[in-house]
């Protein structure tokens, strides 16, 4: 015989669900209440018959609860529902309230374009993987690339992975050769690998742009999309590259494309309208001042700050209070003094005297490195010294000072400079003279002394350390080279003795191995110093080990220090107050100049606006000419500023940062988001938690079950612990490894590792619930290990007459038409009805009632020879309750068809091909019969 779609069969030894994949000869099976990861093919000649699900027998009696943790339960597990939002029962990760906005807003397009420009630390990644895996999920969109930097692509993939359940390919330098020998023919990498995450700057190439640009998948993240576009004129070569690649995908007007960016406008109208013009051309000329401009562009653009969602329809979203920032300042030691003043006499020399204007541009470059590696510290200036200068391979002045920029100074826009954190050279090779060479060569002996005592900035940092150790913060210390993290590292470790735990993360490790550095660093018992280069101020979150950021050496740019606190001041981070340490040289003229002229400029107009812009870029020209005064004239920052031509150049430079953060500050207010109500958002977010488990129903759940099953649970601020040696083997087994024990279960995020949250994507918990169900289906299990039972009998105040509360399982058969071709689905949904009297007399009660009656509390005792027979009787007459069930199950179809017509309201085609289908014969999970007291009707 043949099989439907949604039909229940048995193979193998158990019950299966049939899926709408499978033909006449072959099934494709996902097991009853079980995962998709556990979807399995049989032919049907191995013996499949028909299955019907068997009721609960009258002598499975369990307690007052077991109604309410066997509903708990089946909700917790459920992994293929029938909400309109297909993805949120099977993703590993519970959206906060806020997080459901976009993928409101994409589900209202027929080609998603959106740009989600959320602020930092609030969660985009999460936010754009939502709308992918959704539209994936529905077929809407056959495959996913995303587009990022280098050192965010191991990040998306752990991410998609982890959250979503997308094993994505990275598509880098070092894997395309290895993806490239896993095609069949002629067929390209994104052909054959439909999720991919991509470097930008790899695939931007005109080598491999139009092989992309041929076979793309139809939908697309782009990560970052600020450093894709800019206004005429500005951004190098790679930005360019970059904007035309994107502007390529974006012309395929069938194409999903969401776009991620903390700083979509930073100020600069004409690159946010290149930005938006991706989005929609027509966005790009749209009079943004009306009020009908704002609207076209709230179909496509969120924005929200912190503040904004912090409480958001009474969910509250636990950031940082404050962050405590501070400056901390040294002098350096008559040793260290002496030789900063040889180097910055010699640097002087050099510039001054070079032959010709290419040899002058290599010596200012090999100067200027040099003073930057001794300002931070005496080894980074020892392997300066050794190293040949970069420039000096230049062949014009230009390309020097090309190649000089790249190596010395921190742009804003990385053009993909992989060694970022490597130190620079500063022997000029062929353009040195013997003497010159001598000169160095003492330079590096004396440099090579200062390590250890002379090296007070190391000791402050010590010092300061130990405080933030003391005060129960874990830091990371950020350093600008190799090097130095390493020389800091090696000093530490032996400083701070054995109870703290200090590792070096920098650029000399791929990106994987820098996660799991990190993971080591954590996993050891006590405290922890994370000493690292700029290669972890992107991409790696590091909220959940670390409190505190230490800035060793001052970035010439000071969205790097953004960068760089907002790996721990992000959602997630358990502290209320993250530190942020800035040190410095008080006699150090490199230090004062970029403190003065820019890291505190940025702080203050920070302050003032309430808004981080990223400095003009134009600032480059302002360093350059500040260290030009310090190297040429001997002029220290405060008179520098004096200078009359620097000054033109400073005021310059404050004129357009300032301006540009009003700018930033007047778009976040103009175009806040309002296309979607919060009141819509509540109505979805109510309805998705009501069938997949709300928080205190999960919660309420796993507690009683681990009380059940012999657990010491023990109250907390925010949750509960539970000792879990008493628990049976197989859900010990089934937890997931590292967890500490006693284990503690909290209500909301953040949670340290081997720690557990209480909503239904953790792996505890739905370890727990998946034991609870299969328990309560095995009747033939030793009672002490079965927390629920199928049936049960409770003498209550709570009613005046026999009431019955069934447990039940709907399956339905569902078309989703999509632009790809209708998408064939099996959806499951648990539904608690209650009626009073008699199964052939039943008098049905509303959802209010029958959601009243889990709550009722026992009164007294019922003998279990009763209670069989008070089962018995509804068990028997299950045959008249099916007409009504049947009609439930019709209603419940109606309103999930309701439910996904409202949220993809933009598409008519598609609305009108929806259907939902409920599948004959619910499954009777669980029967549950409340009496009143004695002396009451019967």
């Amino acid at each position: 015989m043949g099989f439907a779609p949604g039909n229940l069969v048995t193979a193998r030894g158990r019950e299966w669900v049939v899926l709408p994949d499978s033909t006449d000869d072959f099934l494709v099976l996902r097991p009853l209440g079980g995962l998709d990861d556990d979807i399995a093919g049989v032919l049907v000649s191995e013996g499949v018959t028909p299955a019907t699900f068997p009721p609960p027998a009258p002598d499975d009696l369990g307690d007052h609860f077991s109604a309410r943790l066997l509903t708990g339960a089946l909700r917790i597990g459920f992994r293929s529902t029938t909400g309109p939002f297909r993805c949120l029962a099977s993703i590993a990760v519970e959206p906060r309230a806020y997080q459901l906005v976009p993928l409101m807003m994409a589900l209202r397009q027929d080609v998603v374009r959106l740009l989600i420009a959320d602020d930092v630390g609030i969660g985009k990644t999460i936010e754009a993987g939502l709308v992918a895996a959704e539209l994936l999920a529905v077929g809407e969109a056959r495959g996913l690339a995303v587009l990022c930097s280098p050192a965010l692509a191991e990040q998306w993939q752990s991410e998609l992975r982890e959250k979503f359940g997308l094993e994505a390919e990275l598509v880098i330098p070092s894997t395309v050769r290895r993806l490239e020998r896993g095609r069949i023919g002629t067929e390209s990498i994104f052909e054959r690998y439909p999720v991919t995450v991509v470097s930008t700057d790899f695939i931007k190439s005109s080598r491999r742009r139009h092989e992309f640009l041929r076979t793309c998948p139809d939908l697309v993240i782009v990560d970052e999309v600020h450093t894709c576009v800019a206004a005429a004129g500005h951004g190098g070569a790679g930005r360019t590259q970059r904007y035309e690649l994107i502007r390529n995908l974006a012309q395929d007007l069938k194409r999903h494309m969401i776009f991620v960016s903390a700083t979509p406008h930073s100020g600069k109208e004409e690159a946010f309208r290149n930005l938006l013009g991706l989005l929609d051309p027509a966005l790009e000329t749209v009079d943004l001042e009306t009020r009908k401009g704002r609207e076209t562009l709230a179909r496509h653009f969120v924005q929200r700050r912190r503040g904004d969602i912090r409480r958001y329809l009474d969910e509250d979203t636990p950031f940082p209070k404050d962050r405590l920032a501070k400056e901390l300042s040294y002098a350096l030691s008559p040793e260290y003094r002496e030789l900063f003043d040889k180097v910055l006499e010699y640097a002087r020399e050099t510039v001054r005297t070079g032959d010709g204007e290419l040899t002058k541009r290599v010596n200012w470059w090999s100067a200027l490195a040099l003073l930057r590696a001794l300002a931070s510290s005496p080894r980074a200036a020892a392997q300066t010294l050794r190293t040949r200068a970069a420039s000096a391979a230049a062949g014009t002045p230009d390309e020097a000072d090309t190649i000089g920029r790249a190596i010395v100074l921190d742009h804003g826009d990385d053009e993909s400079v992989e060694s970022a954190d490597t130190t620079p050279g500063a022997d000029a090779g062929e353009h040195s003279a013997t003497a010159t060479e001598r000169r160095l060569r003492r330079f590096l002996a004396d440099a090579q002394k200062l390590e250890g005592k002379a090296d007070t900035k190391l000791a402050a940092l010590t010092k300061e350390v130990k405080q933030l150790l003391a005060e129960g913060c874990d830091p990371i210390v950020f350093c600008r080279f190799i090097d130095t993290a390493e020389y800091v590292a090696d000093h530490l470790d032996k400083a701070l003795g054995k109870n703290v735990t200090v590792r070096a993360v920098t650029g000399t490790l791929p990106p994987d191995e820098r996660v799991a550095r990190i993971d080591e660093l954590t996993s050891f018992q006590g405290r922890h110093v994370l000493v690292a280069t700029d290669c972890l101020s992107e991409g790696v979150n590091l909220q959940e080990s670390f409190q505190a950021v230490v800035h060793y050496d001052l970035a010439w740019n000071p969205t790097r220090h953004e960068q760089r606190e907002g790996r721990v001041d992000r959602f997630g981070q358990r502290a209320e107050q993250v530190r942020a340490v800035t040190l410095y040289g008080r006699d150090n003229q490199i230090d004062g100049i970029v403190l003065e002229v820019l890291l505190r400029k940025h702080e203050a107009i920070r302050k003032a606006t309430g808004v981080s812009v990223p400095v003009p870029d134009n600032n480059a020209a302002v360093v350059e000419a500040l260290m030009e005064g310090l190297l040429l004239r001997g002029q220290d920052a405060e008179q520098l500023t004096l200078d009359l031509g620097v000054q033109e150049k400073q005021l310059s430079l404050y004129d357009e940062w300032q301006s540009a953060a009003d700018r930033e500050k007047l778009a976040q207010t103009k175009y806040a988001q309002h296309a979607i109500k919060p009141e819509e958002v509540s109505a979805e977010v109510s309805a998705a938690r009501a069938s997949l488990g709300t928080r205190a129903e999960v919660a309420e759940c796993v507690e009683h079950a681990l009380r059940a099953l012999r657990s010491t649970v023990s109250p907390t601020d925010d949750g509960f612990t539970a000792t879990l040696g008493p628990l049976p083997l197989g859900l010990r087994d089934a937890l997931p490894p590292g967890r500490k024990d006693p284990l503690p279960f909290h209500r909301d995020l953040p949670v340290a590792r081997g720690e557990a949250v209480l909503t239904r994507t953790d792996a505890s918990v739905e370890a727990v619930a998946q034991y609870v169900m299969e328990s309560a289906l095995d009747p033939a299990l030793d009672a002490s290990l079965r927390p629920a039972r199928r049936c049960a009998v409770i003498r209550t105040d709570a009613v005046s007459t026999r009431t019955t509360l069934l447990v039940t399982r709907y399956r339905f058969h569902m078309t989703l038409p999509s632009r790809s071709g209708t998408r064939e689905l099996v959806a499951e949904d648990v539904a608690t009805l209650a009626f009073e009297g008699a199964p052939d007399r039943a008098r049905w009660l509303d959802a209010d009632a029958t959601a009243a009656l889990l709550a009722a509390a026992p009164s007294g005792n019922v003998p279990a020879p009763q209670a069989q027979q008070f089962l018995a009787r509804v068990l028997d007459g299950l045959d008249e309750l099916r007409p009504h069930l049947e009609d439930h199950g019709v209603n419940l179809a109606e309103t999930m068809l309701a439910a996904h017509r409202r949220v993809r309201q933009a598409s008519a085609e598609i609305v009108r091909g929806l259907k939902v289908t409920p599948e004959a014969g619910a499954d009777i999970l669980g029967a549950f019969v409340f009496v009143p007291q004695a002396g009451g009707s019967k």
